[in-house]
C-alpha cells in the first residue's frame, strides 16, 4: 500500500483541497518510517518542504484508528509564535477528526489550560520552558496527562543542538517519561543539520530505540544571492574603477536614500519600498540602531513608516504585531530582526532577505536565506557587507575586510560541500545540572541524596558528570541554603533555592538580559547586558575598554579605556565560529576565484584584500612581524580553539618569549610585543605543546569564567572545570601548533 492510501481519509481530503497534486519525497519517507518503523525519526528537508505536515499526517491517521486516553503527542517548539503558527495550521486538519490541539506556553488563557488538565487528550504544543514549568508545578498530574503519551515532536531540532536549551529538552523528555511511565517515540524536524547521525544519537538519548534517517534527494534549488561591500564613509572600493565579473544589481531601486545616508544602511532602503523583506543583523543593539536609522530616512523623505522590529526583547504584542503584518499580503513592509525569525514561523510570501554582515555559521545563513523563496520563487539574500575605512597607517591585521572574507566563505562551505556545522555535545553542563537538580527537587519534593542522584545522573546528557562531582555541587549547595537537609537526612529546596525555582524566569536556562551598569572612575558609560569576564573588552559610549572586574551581584561593570574595535559577537554570539569557516576563509584571500555573487564594491574590496595577503604573506606564514618587535598571529583557528591559544600563550609561553601587550580580535588574529625570534617562538610552543597540560592550568588564577545562566550558583571548581574541560578546544589547538612545527620542519 503507497503512503497515501495509507493515510486516514480526512487526511487525503485536506490533500485533495489544497490541491497537492503529489506528495513530496519528504512526506513518502517520513509515512514510511513513521508506520511501518517504531523507532525514532530524523527529517532534514529545506524550509518550507512540508516537514511539519510530514510528521503529522501519518500521526493524525494512527491516532483516529486508536485514539490515545491522554495526550497521544507533544510537539515542542523552540519559539511561541512557531507554536502559534503550527497550532493554525494543524487546527483545521485535527477538527475533521476530533482530534484537539493544545498550546501551553506564557500567552496562553489559564480556562484553555484547565479544560487540557481535566480532559487530557490529541496533540500539546509547547515550549521547552513551559514544559519545564508544567512538570514543576502539575507534578501530580503529570502521569493523568501522559500515560498513553505515544509520540514527540521536537521541531528546529538544530537550534537545540548547541547550549543548555538543547540539553534542558532532553531532560525534559526523560523526566517527563519516566514519571508517566511511557517511553514515547521522537520525530525530531530540522533544515539544515551538518551532522545527521550525531543528531540522530542525539535525538535518541536515553530511548533505548535508534533514529531512522530518511534521506531524501531534492532537486537542486536556484538562488537570487549577492554580496556588496560597502565603507561606512568616503570613498567606495569600486570608485572610479571598472569592475569586470562583477553581478549587477538583483533588482532596481524603488527610493532614493537621503542625502549623506549610511551607504550600507541607504542600499536597503533604497531596495525595500513596495516590498516584503527580511533585514537580518547579528545582535539586538544593531537591530534597534538599524531599525532607528532607517525609520529616520522615511521622516528625512516624508514617507510612511515601513519598517517593523522584531527581537527576543520585544514584548509578546510587538512581535505578533511584525508577524501579523509580515503575513498580510496587502502590506508591503520590511522587519529588521535578529535570530527570532530565523526559525520557521509561517510569514507570508516574503521577496528578499538582507544580511548585514556575514553570521557566525553556515546553519544560521540557510535559515535565514530559507525564510524566502516560499511559493514558487526562489530563495534570495542580499549581504550588505560595512566596513570603516582603514586608516592611512593601520596595522596589517585591521586592513583586512573579515566579515567580508568570512560571508563568502559561509556561501562557498555550503554551495561546495554541502557542509553545515556539526552540533557540539562533549560539553561539561554544570550550570544545567544545577537547575534540573533543583526542578526535580522542587516538583518531587524530600530526596534522599541518592535518590536525587539517581533521578538527574541518569538523564543521558549528563554522562560526563561524575558522581564526585555531583558530591561537590550538593554540598556548595548546602553551603549557600539552596538546598537544605531534613531532620531525616533527605533532601529539599532551601529558602534561599526557593528564592529562585519560584520565579518565572527559573523555566528558562538561557540567560535573560539583565543589564550591567559599565563605570569607568566614577562616570557611568552606560549598560550592556551580558558581560564579557575581565581581561575581555566591550564597546560602549565610543570607545573600547578593557574590563577590570565584573560585580555579578550588583550588576557593575568597571573598566578600563583602550583603542582598537571589538568583534560585536562576544557574549551575543549564537554559536560559536567553527575552525572549518576559518581555513575556508584563508582559502578565499589564497584563491583567484571570482565568485558570482559579489557587486562591484565587493569585488574590489576583495582584490585589494588578496593583494595585501599576498604581500604580507598572512595566509602562508602563520607570524607576521608588523615592525620592530610588534608581531601578529594568525591561528584560522574556530573560536574556542582560538581561545585555548590565547590562554596557553599567555599562561604557558609568554615568560619564555617576553611576551607583553597581548591584543585579540576573536577568532581572527592576535598581536602582540615580542623579544623573540620567529623561529624561538615556534620552538618554545612546541616545547610547551609536548608537555602534559591539565585544561584546568589555561584558566587564569582568580578567574572563574561564568558563561551559562546558573553557573553563579555553582562552586567556583566546576564552574572552572566546565570552561577548561567543556568549553576550551584544548585538542584542536595542540594539532595545529603541530600542524605550524611540522611544516617548519619540512622548510628547514
Amino acid at each position: 500500500m503507497n503512503i497515501f492510501d495509507r493515510y486516514a481519509p480526512f487526511v487525503q481530503d485536506f490533500i485533495y483541497q489544497n490541491h497537492w497534486e503529489s506528495l513530496r519525497a519528504i512526506q513518502v519517507a517520513a509515512g514510511d518510517a513513521i508506520f511501518n518503523t517504531d523507532e525514532n525519526v530524523l527529517l532534514s528537508a529545506s524550509t518550507a518542504s512540508g516537514k511539519t505536515e510530514a510528521a503529522f499526517f501519518p500521526i493524525l491517521t494512527l491516532f483516529s484508528e486508536d485514539p490515545p486516553a491522554s495526550v497521544g503527542a507533544i510537539y515542542i517548539g523552540p519559539l511561541k509564535a512557531l507554536i502559534n503558527d503550527q497550532f493554525l495550521r494543524l487546527n483545521d486538519l485535527c477538527a475533521e477528526a476530533n482530534i484537539p490541539v493544545w498550546h501551553w506556553h506564557g500567552d496562553v488563557a489559564q480556562s484553555h489550560k484547565a479544560k487540557l488538565l481535566k480532559k487530557p487528550s490529541g496533540i500539546l504544543q509547547i515550549t521547552p520552558e513551559s514544559l519545564e514549568a508544567l512538570l514543576l508545578h502539575k507534578h501530580a498530574a503529570i502521569s493523568k496527562l501522559f500515560h498513553d503519551l505515544r509520540f514527540i515532536i521536537i521541531d528546529e531540532v538544530h537550534s537545540l543542538m548547541r547550549g543548555d536549551r538543547g540539553g534542558q529538552t532532553l531532560c525534559l523528555m526523560e523526566r517527563l517519561s519516566k514519571l508517566a511511565g511511557v517511553n514515547p517515540r521522537r520525530i525530531g524536524l530540522s533544515a539544515t543539520i551538518g551532522d545527521l547521525e550525531g543528531t540522530g544519537a542525539f535525538l535518541a538519548s536515553g530511548t533505548g530505540r535508534g533514529t531512522v534517517i530518511p534521506r531524501i534527494e531534492t532537486k537542486g534549488t536556484k538562488w537570487r544571492l549577492s554580496m556588496e561591500h560597502f565603507y561606512i564613509q568616503g570613498e567606495q572600493s569600486a570608485q572610479g574603477k571598472s569592475v569586470e565579473q562583477a553581478l549587477p544589481e538583483l533588482a532596481q531601486k524603488t527610493d532614493i536614500a537621503p542625502e549623506h545616508a549610511d551607504p550600507g544602511i541607504g542600499y536597503i532602503f533604497e531596495h525595500t519600498r513596495g516590498k516584503k523583506c527580511l533585514v537580518f543583523v547579528n545582535s539586538r543593539e544593531e537591530c534597534e540602531a538599524v531599525t532607528t536609522t532607517l525609520r529616520q530616512y522615511c521622516e528625512a523623505k516624508h514617507e510612511p513608516d515601513r519598517f517593523l522590529i522584531h527581537h527576543g526583547n520585544l514584548s509578546a504584542a510587538y512581535r505578533e504585531t511584525a508577524e501579523a503584518v509580515m503575513k498580510d499580503e496587502e502590506q508591503f513592509q520590511t522587519t529588521v530582526t535578529t535570530a527570532t525569525l530565523e526559525l520557521g514561523i509561517d510569514i507570508g510570501r516574503l521577496e528578499r532577505a538582507f544580511q548585514i554582515d556575514a553570521p557566525f555559521t553556515v546553519s544560521s545563513f540557510l535559515q535565514r536565506m530559507g525564510r524566502t523563496g516560499r511559493r514558487d520563487l526562489p530563495p534570495e539574500m542580499w549581504f550588505v557587507i560595512r566596513e570603516d575605512p582603514p586608516e592611512a597607517r593601520a596595522m596589517l591585521p585591521t586592513t583586512v575586510p573579515w566579515k567580508l572574507i568570512q560571508g563568502i566563505a559561509l556561501v562557498q562551505l555550503y554551495v561546495q560541500e554541502r557542509w553545515v556545522e556539526p552540533p557540539r555535545l562533549d560539553r561539561l553542563p554544570y550550570s544545567l545540572l544545577y537547575h534540573q537538580t533543583m526542578s526535580t527537587l522542587a516538583s518531587c519534593g524530600e530526596l534522599s541524596p541518592a535518590a536525587l542522584a539517581s533521578r538527574v545522573l541518569t538523564l543521558s546528557y549528563f554522562h560526563r558528570v561524575t558522581q564526585e562531582d555531583f558530591k561537590v555541587l550538593l554540598r556548595h549547595l548546602l553551603s549557600i541554603d539552596h538546598i537544605q537537609r531534613t531532620e531525616n537526612g533527605g533532601l529539599i529546596v532551601g529558602i534561599a533555592g526557593e528564592r529562585i525555582t519560584n520565579s518565572f524566569k527559573f523555566y528558562a536556562v538561557f540567560q535573560e538580559n539583565e543589564e550591567y551598569t559599565v563605570r569607568w572612575n566614577s562616570q557611568e558609560l552606560g549598560t550592556i547586558v551580558q558581560p564579557p569576564p575581565a581581561g575581555e573588552k566591550i564597546a560602549i559610549a565610543g570607545h573600547v575598554w578593557v574590563v577590570e572586574e565584573v560585580d555579578h551581584k550588583r550588576h557593575l561593570v568597571y573598566c578600563e579605556q583602550v583603542k582598537g574595535k571589538v568583534p560585536a559577537y562576544f557574549g551575543e554570539c549564537p554559536g560559536d565560529i567553527n575552525t572549518k569557516v576559518l581555513e575556508r576563509m584563508r582559502m578565499v584571500l589564497r584563491e583567484n576565484m571570482i565568485y558570482p555573487y559579489l557587486m562591484k564594491n565587493a569585488v574590489a574590496r576583495l582584490e585589494l584584500a588578496r593583494h595585501t595577503a599576498a604581500n604580507s604573506g598572512l595566509t602562508e606564514e602563520p607570524l607576521i612581524c608588523l615592525g620592530g618587535d610588534m608581531w601578529c598571529l594568525f591561528p584560522w583557528l574556530g573560536s574556542y580553539a582560538f581561545l585555548a591559544l590565547e590562554r596557553f600563550l599567555k599562561i604557558k609561553c609568554a615568560p619564555h618569549l617576553k611576551l607583553t601587550g597581548m591584543d585579540s580580535s576573536r577568532p581572527y588574529f592576535i598581536q602582540f610585543k615580542m623579544q623573540a625570534s620567529k623561529s624561538q617562538f615556534f620552538q618554545v610552543l612546541s616545547e610547551m605543546e609536548r608537555q602534559p597540560l591539565d585544561p584546568m592550568e589555561l584558566v587564569y588564577p582568580k578567574e572563574v569564567p561564568m558563561f551559562e545562566k546558573y553557573d553563579e550558583f555553582l562552586p567556583e571548581e566546576l564552574v572552572k572545570k566546565g570552561f577548561a574541560y567543556g568549553v576550551l578546544a584544548i585538542d584542536e589547538m595542540r594539532a595545529r601548533i603541530r600542524n605550524w612545527n611540522g611544516k617548519i620542519a619540512e622548510s628547514v
